[in-house]
């Protein structure tokens, strides 16, 4: 469980993250808004990038803004960008291990550890190419491979599907809702697929200009006529 309590960030005279307080339970929840409305910078938060100015984040118990942001990788943090950080002249294989060189597990369980999150996205036959030889869709499940690896406790999915076609985002989509319960991480998703996001989270909150708007069970916050209003539009288009 995440609790967030009156959480703020600000920039200057910018406030992306205005008193937010949330509580994101088991599963897959997802966080939703438009351009601008501190998604982003949410996920900043909790991997460290950005200090805020107020507030708490409690996360399984554990103050996560007291631990050093190197050291929340080891915790069990994990997290996709909106840009893909796989490095292309290397191999699958060695783009996860990276990420699990800086976990907690043990040297003994490496390369095991490697594999399960190669083959957990599918890419087992592909683990010894390099990253820029693959396709789009493969290399999205790269970054996927990098979040899973090493038994993490949280995974952080920022725009996982941006440019996908609709069959390779179901794909991903299927993908993303077993990670509670075979990876056994809470999941955050970010996305501006609707279809994603109804698809993977039972529940979903929403920020529109760094304040929490709405939050609960994902088919409801749809609904919620504020959120038309503020992100997805008129009331006949849903």
């Amino acid at each position: 469980m995440i609790e967030v309590d009156g959480l703020t960030v600000r920039f200057g005279g910018v406030v992306p993250i205005d008193d937010m307080t949330l509580t994101l339970s088991g599963g897959t929840c997802g966080l939703i808004g438009p351009n601008g409305a501190g998604k982003t910078t949410f996920f900043n938060v909790l991997s460290g990038f950005v200090r805020p100015v107020a507030g708490a984040v409690h996360a399984f118990g554990d103050d996560l803004l007291a631990i050093a942001d190197y050291r929340r990788a080891r915790w069990g943090l994990r997290r996709t960008f909106q840009t893909e950080q796989a490095i292309a002249d290397l191999s699958v294989f060695d783009n996860v291990l990276l990420v699990r060189e800086n976990t907690e597990g043990g040297r003994a369980t490496q390369r095991d550890d490697v594999m399960d999150a190669v083959a957990f996205v599918g890419l087992e036959p592909e683990a010894s190419r390099v990253v820029r030889t693959l396709g789009a869709a493969q290399r999205r499940l790269v970054e996927v491979a990098r979040a899973v690896v090493g038994r993490p406790r949280l995974v952080l999915l920022d725009e996982p599907a941006a440019g996908l076609p609709d069959d390779e985002t179901e794909h991903l989509g299927r993908l993303i809702r077993r990670i509670p319960e075979e990876v056994g991480a809470l999941v955050v998703l970010v996305d501006h697929d609707m279809s994603l996001v109804s698809a993977c989270c039972a529940t979903t909150a929403v920020l529109d200009f760094g304040k929490l708007i709405a939050s609960g069970a994902t088919a409801d916050v749809l609904r919620d006529e504020h959120v038309i209003r503020a992100y997805l539009g008129t009331e006949e288009e849903v």
